[in-house]
């Protein structure tokens, strides 16, 4: 039998109501000792008194809902308690579970149990995670389909009529001692492709999931004074970077998220680059440097009002190698003609920059736009449902390869047993992504990712 583990579901920090989660053998026997005038039936929430036994110290009144397995998150009886959500209240009745036989709980254990269980397969465990983690609506709506079962029903199909085609060509290394007839060969390689085609579908979908899940590092970078942290509270659309007129005013990394079209963004807003003999400047332009190197795209801000400088195009020299965009701040100090300030100066260096002010408000929709377009998938449908993590994508292209190597395999007339190899692996593969297949070692690695309550 399971041992009975204890763990706070509810953020660290003080609360209006922290819940602490128990699910084992012993959760309800438990509860009793904490709670002795309480009558728990199952599925009701029932309001009780948290007493220390051996005192009679009232540690709380909390709500308390049990819920007898197998009918539960884990499968495993299972108690919730509601307690008020002060750390000391929250620390002592945990105090209390350990001390009564209870063991803190493993990150994501709680999930795992429910696997074990049979109460979930790994794909939809693995979606609880996601839906926790989600940075935006997208991702959200993503986590929750796969938490119904959508990339499971949908894997199911291929799965089953690949274990047909494994039948039939295992039926005839058994039973037939002649090769396959024509026909029949041409019928499972005709198969096969459109099993390997249906998932090479299902993965390229992964460009678009993987963008709703993880989002963009986008790093503002410049020469001080270009006006960096005014475009970067201008996108956030609060004042989070103080912003002066005194040059190197920003000395170290500003990181923010914030979302675009419910693409997540990670903004960091860097150290201007110059060369400085003040130490802890140099520090932070150091890192500047590190965080163009990481960033998925980099903001290059130049003043539209100023002539180009030697700072200028050291930095847009740098970024020749990386993806950037180059945004003229302060558009709105420009006299005279449009043209004017250094917009000639960098047509050939930077082909057609962005006209902003991130005073005014000018040419911000068209930034936000430039930012995600080059990343936004153009042959996926994002109205289905996404493939979003890295480990499904990954098992999705072994197995297509797999698949597709057997058709070959096939049409070369190789024996059965050598063109089972591939389907298997391919079954095995699929299989890995609800955790039919998957090895401890594997589960261990996935639930270890999870946070502690779950």
């Amino acid at each position: 039998m399971a041992d009975t583990i204890v763990a706070l579901a509810t953020p660290l920090g003080r609360s209006g109501i922290g819940v602490i989660r128990l699910s084992g053998t012993d959760a309800l026997e438990i509860t009793k000792k904490l709670a002795a005038s309480a009558v728990f039936d199952p599925r009701r929430a029932t309001l009780a008194q948290l007493t220390e036994p051996e005192t009679q110290d009232v540690i709380d009144e909390a709500v308390v809902t049990f819920f007898r397995g197998p009918n539960s998150f884990t499968g495993e009886n299972v108690i919730e308690i509601s307690c008020h959500g002060s750390p000391v209240v929250l620390r002592r009745v945990i105090d209390f579970c350990l001390a009564a036989g209870a063991r803190m709980a493993d990150p994501g254990e709680f999930s795992l149990r429910a696997l074990a269980n049979g109460r979930m397969n790994l794909a939809e465990a693995e979606a609880i995670r996601d839906l926790i983690d989600a940075q935006s609506t997208g991702a959200a709506r993503q986590a929750v389909r796969q938490l119904r079962g959508e990339f499971s029903h949908e894997l199911q199909p291929i799965k089953d009529e690949l274990l047909d085609v494994v039948v039939i060509l295992e039926s005839a290394l058994e039973f037939v001692e002649d090769d396959l007839p024509e026909t029949q060969t041409a019928s499972i390689i005709g198969r096969l492709a459109k099993l390997a085609d249906s998932v090479d579908r299902m993965a390229s979908t992964f460009k678009a999931g993987r963008l709703l899940r993880e989002g963009l590092k986008v790093a503002l970078v410049g020469r001080p004074n270009v006006g960096k942290s005014s475009l970067f509270n201008s996108l956030l659309g609060t004042d989070r970077a103080i912003v002066t007129d005194i040059p190197g005013t920003t000395r170290d990394q500003l990181h923010e998220r914030f979302t675009i079209n419910d693409i997540p963004i990670s903004l960091i807003d860097t150290a201007g680059l110059r060369e400085t003999a003040d130490t802890v400047e140099s520090i932070g332009v150091e890192r500047s440097r590190r965080a163009m190197a990481d960033a998925d795209l980099v903001l290059v801000m130049l003043d539209a009002s100023e002539r180009l400088t030697a700072e200028d195009r050291d930095i847009l020299e740098s970024v020749k190698e990386l993806r950037h965009l180059v945004v003229l701040n302060k558009v709105d100090k420009l006299k005279g003609s449009p043209d004017s300030g250094i917009q000639e100066e960098i047509a050939d260096i930077a082909g057609h920059p962005l006209r902003i002010s991130a005073k005014t408000g000018t040419g911000l929709d068209e930034l936000t736009h430039a930012i995600v377009e080059p990343f936004a998938p153009s042959d996926a449908d994002t109205t289905g449902f996404l493939v979003s993590d890295a480990r499904h994508h990954d098992l999705l292209l072994r197995a297509r390869d797999e698949i597709r190597g057997s058709a070959d395999l096939i049409s070369q007339r190789t024996s059965e047993e050598i063109v089972l190899v591939g389907l298997h692996n391919a079954l095995r593969y699929l299989g890995e992504i609800t955790g039919e297949t998957t090895t401890e070692d594997m589960l261990t690695r996935i639930f270890s990712t999870f946070c502690i309550g779950k």
